[in-house]
């Protein structure tokens, strides 16, 4: 006996599911590689945020939800605008990334690309930190749209901007800025200004190529990797003076752990000198971003 036919509703269904499975992926695999320099960190700092007002734990589910959509979209947002002016680049640097494998065409990323905007602006207001979302938007379009990645203090300012508004913003979600948490914020957005530019010794042949001027090729690779084992050395003793000196002993023993990553990190960048080496020695420097936020939690708290 034949199946009988499939209702409409039923290939509706499936479709439709299709439809947002194949989004899912499309949007996994723009802003997989970014998760722990931007949505880990910073809902863990609205973490810190919701301990520092002693509130009871039934707040911290929602104060997690919205971290998680909101800073997926802050990455999604940047990510589609980034890998929309870096295909070129990206076939040399980052083969696997989605424009360049074909999972989506460029007109399919800036479709993209305009409706997630539009979503992160809504979410930002709704949330009530519609102005650094706005920041970070501004940000985005200088480093990607109007070239400012492709100049040294360009990229970083960008860098630095995107920092603030990313913290900033976790911090606001759950109650309004104090200036002991601007001085976490300071204490990590500045120093990035530089320290940032460690990405790029993983990228230098293909930054050449397309004539980005990013530290490591306005400077040289060696130099560049002496001043970062220098900067990531005696970065843990300006992290003790702001933020730890006075911390409580949990805190400060997390922030110790921070200081012999932050250790690891000089030692790698001058030791380690491949391109593997040189992208595990970043996702370092992004581990120790997590742990030092980690150690705000545990500052902030009872």
């Amino acid at each position: 006996m034949a199946a009988p036919p499939e209702a409409p509703e039923c290939r509706r269904v499936g479709v439709l599911t299709s439809g947002l499975l194949r989004e899912i992926h499309i949007c996994w695999s723009f802003s997989a590689g970014d998760l722990t320099a931007t949505v880990v960190p910073a809902t863990t700092f609205a973490v810190a945020a919701w301990a520092s007002t002693h509130t009871g734990v039934a707040a911290l589910p929602l104060v997690l939800a919205e971290c998680l959509v909101y800073f997926w979209l802050y990455i999604y947002t940047f990510n589609l605008s980034n890998q929309l002016t870096g295909i070129e680049e990206d076939r040399r640097n980052k083969p696997h990334r989605p424009l360049v494998v074909g999972l989506v065409s460029p007109q399919g990323a800036r479709w993209r690309l305009m409706w997630v905007t539009a979503t992160f602006l809504v979410l930002g207001a709704v949330l009530g930190v519609l102005e650094w979302t706005v920041l970070w938007i501004v940000a985005w379009c200088f480093h990607d749209q109007f070239g400012g990645a492709r100049t040294l203090w360009g990229k970083n300012a960008a860098m630095v901007a995107g920092t603030i508004a990313q913290l900033a913003a976790a911090w606001q979600i759950v109650t309004p800025l104090t200036p002991a948490a601007w001085t976490w914020i300071a204490a990590i957005a500045i120093p990035l200004g530089v320290l940032v530019s460690l990405q790029d010794l993983r990228d230098i042949d293909g930054d050449v190529a397309v004539g980005r001027r990013t530290a490591a090729v306005v400077f040289g690779e060696v130099a560049c990797r002496r001043f970062f084992a220098a900067a990531f050395s005696g970065y843990p003793i300006a992290m003790h003076f702001l933020v730890y000196r006075n911390a409580p002993l949990p805190a400060a023993l997390v922030g110790i752990a921070a200081a012999l990553l932050s250790f690891v990190i000089a030692y790698r960048v001058l030791r380690l000198r491949d391109r593997r080496a040189d992208h595990t020695t970043y996702l370092l420097y992004t581990y120790w971003y997590c742990l030092t936020l980690a150690s705000a939690v545990l500052a902030f708290g009872p």
